[in-house]
């Protein structure tokens, strides 16, 4: 995990696709959460079913919109790297966990989305 690891739910047809997307323009690891020791990493299934997370060495597990904010930072295109470090600007960051929010709640009405994305 030297440039992080993005954790997903590979339940979800829409977190997977999302993940496919940022494997293709990143070079961290992309992992479904159903593949790790979630222990190990300090996690639990109620955590990563509920959001996505973003793992680095000796750092805390950034969570939601934070996480996606990490994870775009780790993509090659300058534009992606721009658009994580502004989401993740102190007076955006409340909206950008808004509009996370909002997006994990409906996930299952987005592009690749089925019931089984529901969150509980």
């Amino acid at each position: 995990m030297s440039d992080g690891t993005l954790v997903y739910d590979a339940d979800c047809g829409f977190c997977t696709r999302t993940a496919d997307f940022l494997r293709r323009r990143s070079d961290c690891a992309v992992e479904p959460w159903q593949a790790l020791d979630l222990a190990a990493v300090g996690l639990t299934e109620q955590d990563v079913t509920t959001a996505a997370y973003w793992l680095e060495d000796g750092r805390t597990p950034a969570r939601g919109s934070r996480a996606a904010a990490a994870a775009l930072r780790a993509c090659r295109g300058a534009g992606y790297r721009l658009l994580g470090h502004l989401i993740d600007l102190p007076p955006v960051r409340p909206l950008a966990g808004w509009v996370y929010g909002l997006v994990a709640r409906y996930r299952y009405h987005l592009p690749g989305g089925t019931d089984a994305c529901r969150l509980p």
